[in-house]
């Protein structure tokens, strides 16, 4: 992510914040064992530790507050280094007083060791702290070059110039080259090392973040979260890099699906792209990656899927039924009029979603984007070797001759959703594609009084009307099924309704959300059937 973007400000952010978090916790530790010290013998070092303690404190708290510019988050970095680094520096020039005094070292050569034997502890915290930086905080190798080589210009200075005697007095330093010349030099020969480590450091982590960038980039998207993955691909959650908007990309691999099968994603995706019926999910755009990845995007939705639906809360009301089937009508009606057909209609496929401050908002996913359904074990050596549709909701016409189906197949699983909102399971529960295949063709379905089912006659009747074997038995379109649907004697679900029932489950929803994924997930193998999204 860059810096120009929303992502990389906040990420800049949070780890300029990171840094003087640990930082604060390093002095905080240096705090508390110097106030053991300090209460012995008083002295400058002791109120220089605490001041650089609510240095880095004041540092983690300007870095984390609010939405900081990228400039704010750089100066807080550079200029809180600065001053620490260079409060540093003067500490460990009292603490070579303290250790002078404590050891009774007197003559010029013992205070010369002793110089050099703390310029190497001094010099080699102040490393650290900015090989810390270096892995923490985003930084262009260039950058660190400047930073770290300016880091240590305070350090070498402090070393050179200043001397505590063991009064604790800081005085200048008199300048004996002849004494004290080998210090500046290897100092700054120290520091170069640690400058070119620093930087290697970013030069790696830098590029590493540029890789992982270039990874989660694809086009004009920026892949922030895997929330769902077939047999065929992924979907992300991913946001648009000019536009900021939340999107959900699916992602089609050729190697998977093979090239046919790309090419019939592509073109039932820009049919689909087509429909813009409220109920109808968007899709905003679609196109190929050098790689050979197929996507495209479409709007995030927030909200369940009817399977997750009924897993959580059961059967469902007949008027909430009802507004779902009608909405679901409405979509397909005009999908049908374009010629598009489904094909996969299923409670998996259909979400209800709070959308613009409305509740139950319907939205049909997948619209033409067609499965192909492989066999497994037996069924491979008595049936084709692909349908379209998910078992458990096809209609019979669709097992005998999938490539003759028209879009009454969408209103027979129609009539099939709607029977497993109302009973809580679905019209048949064949545990192979075979018994499914020989109850969808053969078996007339129980009514829904049938099995002990408070459901008005009227909308009882139209689903068994749905479910006819019989195409032509069935209602002849999506208009004529919504019309019957709002003519069946069911008091409207009303916003009211809608909203009180999403206060009530929606926390649930949510932390139950990845063991109902896996529920609707384990319905589908358990019928024998792999299904490739």
């Amino acid at each position: 992510m860059t810096e120009s973007t929303e992502e990389g400000r906040a990420f800049l952010q949070y780890r300029v914040a990171l840094f003087w978090k640990v930082m604060f916790g390093l002095c905080m530790i240096g705090s508390v064992l110097g106030g053991i010290g300090a209460l012995a013998t008083p002295g400058v070092d002791y109120l220089i530790t605490l001041g650089l303690t609510v240095q880095a404190g004041v540092s983690w708290w300007l870095a984390s507050r609010g939405n900081r510019s990228v400039a704010f988050s750089r100066r807080v970095e550079s200029i809180s280094l600065m001053v620490n680094t260079t409060a540093s520096a003067v500490l460990w020039r009292y603490l070579l007083a303290g250790f002078a005094r404590d050891h009774a070292v007197e003559s010029a050569q013992g205070l010369v060791l002793a110089d050099a034997y703390l310029a190497m502890f001094q010099m080699g915290g102040s490393a650290m702290m900015v090989a810390i930086r270096a892995a923490v905080i985003p930084s262009a190798p260039r950058r660190t070059v400047v930073l770290t080589t300016a880091v240590g210009v305070p350090l070498v200075l402090a070393t050179t110039l200043l001397v505590a005697g063991p009064s604790g007095r800081l005085t200048w330093r008199a300048l004996d080259f002849e004494t004290y010349a080998w210090m500046p030099l290897t100092q700054t020969v120290l520091w170069s090392v640690a400058v070119i480590t620093c930087t290697v450091i970013s030069s790696v982590i830098y590029g590493l973040r540029a890789e992982v960038r270039e990874a989660r980039q694809l086009g004009q998207y920026v892949l922030e979260e895997k929330i769902g993955e077939g047999g065929m691909g992924e979907v992300y959650r991913a946001r648009h890099g000019m536009m900021r908007r939340p999107t959900a990309l699916k992602l089609i691999r050729v190697d998977r699906a093979g090239d046919q099968g790309v090419q019939r994603f592509e073109r039932e995706v820009q049919l689909t792209a087509r429909l813009t019926h409220p109920n109808t999910i968007t899709i905003y755009d679609y196109g190929r990656t050098q790689d050979g990845i197929f996507y495209y995007a479409m709007e995030l939705l927030e909200g369940a899927n009817l399977q997750r639906i009924v897993a959580l809360d059961g059967p469902q009301p007949p008027a909430r039924v009802v507004r779902i089937l009608s909405m679901v009508a409405a979509a397909l009606n005009e999908a049908h009029a374009i010629g598009l057909i489904h094909r996969d209609i299923k409670p998996a496929n259909i979400m209800l979603c709070t959308q613009g401050g409305e509740f139950d908002v319907v939205k049909l996913l997948d619209f033409g984007l067609v499965k192909d359904i492989e066999m497994a074990g037996d069924v491979e050596l008595t049936m084709a070797n692909t349908l379209a549709g998910t078992p458990a909701y096809m209609s019979p016409e669709s097992f005998v001759s999938p490539g003759a189906v028209d879009a009454r197949a969408d209103l027979y699983a129609v009539g099939a959703v709607g029977y497993f909102l109302l009973a809580g399971r679905p019209v048949f529960e064949g545990t192979s594609i075979l018994k499914l295949y020989s109850q969808h063709v053969h078996e007339s379905p129980a009514p829904l009084a049938a099995r002990g089912l408070r459901v008005p006659e009227m909308l009882d009747a139209l689903i068994m009307s749905c479910l006819e074997k019989d195409p032509a038995r069935r209602p002849q379109s999506a208009v004529e099924l919504r019309g019957r649907l709002e003519s069946c004697g069911v008091q409207p679900w009303d916003s009211e309704q809608a909203g009180a029932w999403w206060a009530a489950h929606r926390e649930k929803l949510q932390r139950h959300a990845p063991a109902a994924a896996r529920g609707a997930l384990t319905i589908e193998v358990n019928r024998g059937v792999d299904v490739r999204a």
